[in-house]
């Protein structure tokens, strides 16, 4: 069952929903029934200590729970769990702590099961009426601690009062004895409802519900209502909602008046009430909770006037339909008078206001007033309903008319003749999204839409449905698989067309992954004909020019999937469609239908070549001509070149390729399609250029323009590095020599670049330094990314040398392992030996990302094996140190596990000083986990290290750190 969302319908433009799948979980019944009858039995005993009693509640509340979707399943049971209570609450020998426990644990069951079933269970004969009432009186009403008690004696109060007997029976000879004076007991109940119905927790809802049953009764009714009743409009009229104390005033009178019992019995006296209400103005009141109970209350008034009666004319084609669904018979002059122009006049301007809780309660007194109205002016209420739909209108009469509709529909009450008028509005509402700032509104209205389609489903014979099927099935599966909001898609999962087999794929719980939904379930969805093409306008029309750009990116890799479905749609109707808004004005639509236009030319190529067949596709390469320039689209037009480059689009010798700005991600794929004349030759002219202007572009005053300078010489092709090798490198080296601040990104990526190039370029022990890895060149890349190693340059965002330091590390890590596989004789023992001892210091970094890393690398070409890495310094007791066993294990996050490994590395002199520079360091850190783990350090220090060496490393924590290391350090001494 879809059912409506009761949040405000705002999706947030931050990160979108999580992506988690929910599992079912199904109880078969009460299995922990043993368990909670002697944790209730132990209550005696476990109340005495604090501890035990808090675990007690805690396991209580975890078991019942469990049953908060299936409380059914506690019915069975709930009879000697209620008896078992009541006996602790009624023994003379429990004190008050263990009967405010019983109350609570009470509490947790009315909870899960709901209090109308649960209260019926209560005692209520005549002798419970006075110890209820007694215990009740004896309450504080201001104590918070023990608010579970006075709510479930309220309640056990209300079922007492249902005894077949007149209350003044109970009261024996009031006057009897002239010294004392007797309060009646009708009288002391009124008066301990009136003082709940004031009070500020939840007693005050079970007060209401006590009120409804009390005033009811025949003896209350005939003596005491009058009363009640100026007692209620005299506090409304005299309270305000301005003030927190007059709000709860307020919404204890109103919901003393609300329910079904009490409206019946004020019907005679309704001109005074309404008058009240309009005089009070609290439709138009700032509190979402009192403008509901106003709608309740004129609902619950207009059903008082609108006696019941069956509606002949109303529409009974389904079996599930109830067959109570009555109007009026009261004189013509009510009915029209007040009954057909009030009250549904106060519930169409309900079903717009701002807040659910209101609109929904209006959507349901819409259902039940119409019930009991003639065809001719239910039908007048039916038509003011379709009004919300407006697009004048905002998402809230939008939601509210989509509720009103579901509730008339499952009623009978729409009739098949108003379905041609329906049905189109139903499908707008099922894609409504209004865009608002940084997000949109539209989801409530979406999943109210669902819940509609829910009600006809089951409302209306097929024959009925039968025209409009198609239509709303496709809109229902659109909904399903590719709507932004998790609860919209479950709630469209439903029966469709071919319904067991999409719905197996596309069930309530499969609909709960986005990426899940827009890549596998729409392929699998759009193999069955009628949905086909819907889907791929859906996309084209609504999703890819959507607000979020996650939904934009995931719309255009959907219609990627989806072309092979239609690859002539695609090409003649879609493709065509998408150019235009590729140039358009705006920005979000510009951006998706550039994106899509890639994937689909991707696709269409793919399928060419496995069908040996051309697909049209024209105009691609004058998009980039007005786009390429904003931020925005260049992600967008990287994607479209590198597609089309893929795609071995017909531009080669073309003027617009030299147009292109050689994004970083289309540059390889561009490269190999139209700069290579031969295969593995470049073009002499266009490598001339590219080069040097990339190289040129490390020189740029620029940050931007240097990293992507960097980025672009490591993303190029092995054809066009061969012959420039030793330029590349040579401008790469100097960019990561240049120690300004503002230009630490550019170092990072830079450092990154060296190693692309590198791997790229290969590895010959006896090649040319301009072309390969080779003697020649080997020293002066490993010299650039060691000296990037030693780069601690701080800016107001912190320790941003890290950046650089971290590129290195890795990129240390790729040429090593390149140069081992082909030429390890490359590798000489003092760069091997500076390479680990610097990955030894930053392994004992205070930053414990950066740590982790250097931590993993230095295990990670310790343990290289295939082959290992030569000329590392003490392998075998860096091996007993660090075993390959126990590696993967090791948490290098977590300074614990971290440090008492690194320590160890004083032992070894070739690592005591690297090892030393990087703990003085950490424990001069600001992280106190790290300090605390450090501090220990020093009397590794005193065991492993000369004195000699520890005067420098007191000069290095005096100029580091500051004097409070240096003492933690003299201390250890």
């Amino acid at each position: 069952m879809a059912q409506t969302d009761m949040d405000s319908g705002e999706d947030g433009g931050g990160g979108g929903e999580p992506e988690v799948i929910a599992k079912a979980s199904v109880l078969g019944g009460f299995t922990e029934s043993t368990e909670i009858r002697a944790l209730i039995s132990s209550l005696p005993v476990v109340h005495e200590s604090i501890v035990t009693l808090e675990s007690a509640i805690e396991r209580f509340l975890v078991i019942m729970d469990r049953y908060q979707e299936q409380p059914h399943l506690l019915d069975p049971h709930l009879e000697w769990m209620l008896n078992l209570l009541l006996e602790l609450i009624r023994s003379e020998q429990s004190p008050p702590l263990l009967v405010h426990l019983g109350f609570k644990f009470l509490y947790i069951i009315s909870k899960v099961r709901g209090y109308k079933i649960f209260m019926q269970l209560f005692p209520h004969e005549v002798a419970d009426v006075q110890p209820v009432l007694d215990l009740l009186c004896r309450q504080d009403p201001r104590d918070p601690e023990t608010w579970e008690t006075r709510y479930m004696l309220l309640l056990w109060l209300s079922m007492t009062c249902l005894i077949p007997f007149d209350l003044s029976r109970l009261d024996g000879h009031l006057t009897s004895d002239p010294s004392q004076t007797r309060e009646p007991i009708m009288d002391r109940i009124l008066a301990v409802a009136k003082s709940y119905l004031m009070v500020t927790d939840k007693s005050r809802d079970a007060a209401s519900v006590l009120v409804s049953k009390f005033v009811t009764r025949p003896d209350v009714k005939l003596k005491r209502l009058g009363d009640f009743l100026d007692w209620s409009l005299t506090t409304i009229s005299q309270a305000s909602d301005q003030t927190m104390g007059g709000t709860v005033i307020l919404d204890g009178a109103l919901q003393s008046l609300c329910y079904h019992g009490t409206s019946v019995c004020v019907c005679s006296s309704a001109p005074v009430v309404l008058q009240c209400l309009d005089q009070c103005h609290v439709a138009e009141s700032s509190q979402a909770m009192l403008r509901k109970l106003g709608v309740k209350l004129v609902q619950r008034l207009g059903l008082t006037f609108l006696k019941p009666r069956l509606a002949k004319w109303s529409y009974s084609g389904s079996d599930s339909l109830s067959l109570c669904l009555l109007w009026c018979s009261v004189t013509a002059i009510q009915v029209v008078t007040l009954s057909v122009c009030y009250f549904p006049e106060q519930l169409l301007g309900g079903l717009k206001d701002k807040e659910t809780i209101v609109r929904w309660s209006a959507a349901k007194g819409i259902g039940r007033v119409t019930g009991r109205l003639p065809r001719e002016l239910a039908d007048e209420v039916v038509g003011s309903v379709l009004d919300c739909f407006s697009f004048q209108e905002t998402d809230n009469a939008w939601h509210g008319g989509c509720l009103a509709l579901a509730e008339l529909g499952r009623r009978g009450l729409l009739v098949p003749s108003r379905l041609p008028d329906v049905v189109p509005l139903i499908l707008k509402a099922l894609v409504y999204d209004e865009k608002r700032g940084a997000c949109s509104v539209g989801s409530n209205v979406r999943d109210a839409a669902c819940y509609v389609c829910w009600a006809f489903a089951r409302a209306y014979e097929p024959t009925e449905l039968k025209p409009f099927v198609t239509q709303i099935a496709c809109a229902l599966v659109i909904t399903a698989v590719f709507d932004r909001n998790v609860n919209c898609r479950r709630a469209a999962s439903g029966t469709f067309p071919y319904g067991i087999d999409i719905v197996v794929a596309a069930d309530y719980f499969a609909v709960g992954n986005l990426n899940n939904c827009y890549l596998s379930i729409s392929v699998y969805i759009a193999s069955f004909p009628e949905y086909t093409r819907p889907m791929i306008d859906h996309l084209v029309a609504m999703k890819i020019n959507h607000w979020d750009g996650v939904i934009r990116q995931l719309a255009t890799k959907a219609l990627h999937n989806l072309t092979p479905q239609a690859p002539d749609y695609m090409s003649t109707t879609v493709m065509p469609q998408l150019l235009p808004i590729a140039l358009g004005i705006d920005l979000h639509s510009r951006h998706g239908a550039i994106l899509a236009s890639a994937e689909i030319s991707h696709a269409l190529y793919k399928l060419a070549n496995q069908n040996n067949r051309y697909y049209c596709v024209d105009g691609l390469k004058s998009i980039h001509q007005r786009v390429s320039s904003l931020l925005l689209m260049r992600p967008a037009v990287c994607s479209l070149i590198e597609n089309m480059s893929v795609s071995k689009m017909p531009f080669k010798d073309d003027p617009v390729i030299s147009e292109f700005s050689y994004p970083v991600s289309a540059l390889a794929a561009l490269c190999e399609q139209y700069y290579q004349p031969q295969p593995g030759m470049a073009d002499p002219q266009m490598q001339e250029v590219l080069v040097s202007q990339y190289i040129a572009g490390l020189k740029s005053t620029e940050v931007l323009t240097r990293c992507g300078s960097a980025l672009a010489l490591g993303s190029l092709p092995r054809f066009m590095i061969h012959g420039k090798l030793h330029q590349i490198l040579s401008g790469l080296q100097q960019s990561c020599s240049q120690r300004e601040v503002c230009f630490t990104e550019a170092r990072r990526d830079a450092a990154k670049a060296m190693a692309q190039v590198c791997v790229t370029a290969g590895v010959s022990a006896q090649g040319g330094s301009d072309s390969v890895v080779c003697e020649g060149n080997v020293s002066a890349v490993y010299r650039a990314l060691l000296d990037c190693m030693t780069d601690y340059t701080l800016d107001s965002r912190g320790d941003v040398g890290a950046w650089v330091r971290e590129a290195a590390m890795t990129s240390l890590m790729e040429v090593t392992l390149c140069v081992v596989g082909t030429a390890p004789q490359l590798l000489s023992p003092g760069l091997v030996n500076g390479m680990m001892c610097s990955l030894a210091q930053q392994s004992a970094e205070k930053i414990d990302r950066y740590r982790a890393h250097a931590g993993s690398v230095f295990v990670r070409l310790l343990h290289s094996n295939n082959p290992a890495v030569p000329h590392i310094p003490h392998r075998e007791e860096l091996l007993a140190i660090f075993p390959t066993e126990g590696a993967e294990g090791l948490n290098w996050n977590a300074p614990s596990q971290a440090f008492p490994h690194i320590t160890q590395l004083l032992r070894l002199p070739q690592y005591q000083y690297h090892t030393l520079l990087g703990l003085t360091v950490s424990v001069g850190g600001l992280t106190e986990s790290t300090v605390r783990v450090c501090s220990p350090v020093s009397l590794c220090v005193c065991i492993y290290v000369p004195v000699c060496v520890f005067s420098v490393v007191v000069c290095l924590l005096l100029c580091a750190c500051g004097p409070v290391s240096v003492v933690s350090a003299a201390l250890c001494l």
